[in-house]
């Protein structure tokens, strides 16, 4: 169990940490100060580039003056205009590095992490907090044999059962089926989204059962009409209905069988689909059917 979107927030520049506000467990709201940087550091570094600037500026302004009275060539001027603009640009950096010398909640969540300390020098990037955005709520994550992950489909209905609640059971539904199995294991990956429920916390252990396909519905297909599945789902070239163009058409199917591919949605009974060379079709294709459909 964990929360669908837990975020790592670091500094944009490095530096010394002033001051962290939170502790794990902590609930936030949005907009709330979470940590602070040392600002001597920054603040120095944003004066010294405004006054880097102010200087550019005053020798832009006297290489114009110069070229107007026929002292210098218009490449001085260009020089001088390139180092105003360099200026321009570090004050901007600088400016930007200043403003984001604090880190506030992106939003209503709840502190999962704390890796770094108050005076610790951090590099640009570091994770300082981990937040939990609870808004989007929690996602358990389950393994799916290969079988299972043909008849599981994004959007299927799903009871959540966490032991350390009592084992009460929690509505959601599936999310996400992971594109390719795990190396190691050999299963799928699924998300099963749930809302924001009392009691829950990122890392708890669950069971899951989730409502299947009826692998006897949908349309039968020849293996050869189906093409880049993965995770139950793949696509097929149909023929237009009147029209010698073809479509092409994401389905969901379940596993190979003796008599060819059962496709569970995305195809309706009657339509026809390509069988040989589909690997050469692309979208609006035209094509020579051997028989029109009805």
């Amino acid at each position: 169990m964990r929360l669908r979107q837990e975020t790592n927030l670091g500094f944009t520049s490095p530096g010394r940490i002033a001051r962290i506000a939170v502790n794990p467990g902590d609930r936030v709201a949005k907009g709330q100060l979470l940590a602070t940087l040392d600002m001597t550091t920054v603040s120095a570094q944003l004066g010294a580039a405004s006054a880097e600037q102010l200087r550019a500026a005053a020798e832009l302004r006297r290489a114009k003056a110069l070229l107007a009275g026929g002292w210098v060539s218009p490449a001085r001027v260009d020089t001088a205009q390139a180092a105003y603009d360099a200026a321009v640009a570090g004050t901007r950096v600088r400016r930007f590095a200043t403003d984001t010398a604090r880190i506030f909640a992106p939003s209503a969540g709840v502190v999962l992490a704390r890796p770094a300390e108050p005076s610790q020098v951090v590099d640009s990037g570091t994770p300082v907090i981990v937040l939990g955005e609870e808004v989007r709520g929690y996602v358990l994550k389950v393994p799916l044999s290969d079988r299972d992950a043909a008849r599981v489909a994004v959007g299927a209905a799903a009871t959540v059962q966490i032991a350390s609640l009592g084992g009460a059971s929690i509505d959601g539904h599936v999310v996400q089926i992971g594109g390719r199995a795990d190396q190691g294991t050999g299963t799928f990956e699924a998300e099963i989204r749930l809302p924001a429920a009392p009691g829950l916390r990122s890392g708890q252990i669950g069971r899951a059962a989730i409502v299947a396909r009826d692998q006897s519905a949908g349309v039968l297909v020849p293996p050869a009409a189906v093409f880049a599945p993965r995770a139950g789902e793949g696509f097929v070239y149909v023929l237009r209905h009147g029209s010698d163009r073809v479509s092409l058409r994401k389905v969901a199917i379940s596993e190979a069988q003796d008599q060819g591919v059962r496709v569970l949605s995305g195809l309706a009974p009657g339509e026809w689909v390509i069988v040989s060379g589909v690997d050469r079709l692309h979208d609006a294709q035209r094509v020579r059917a051997q028989r029109r459909p009805e």
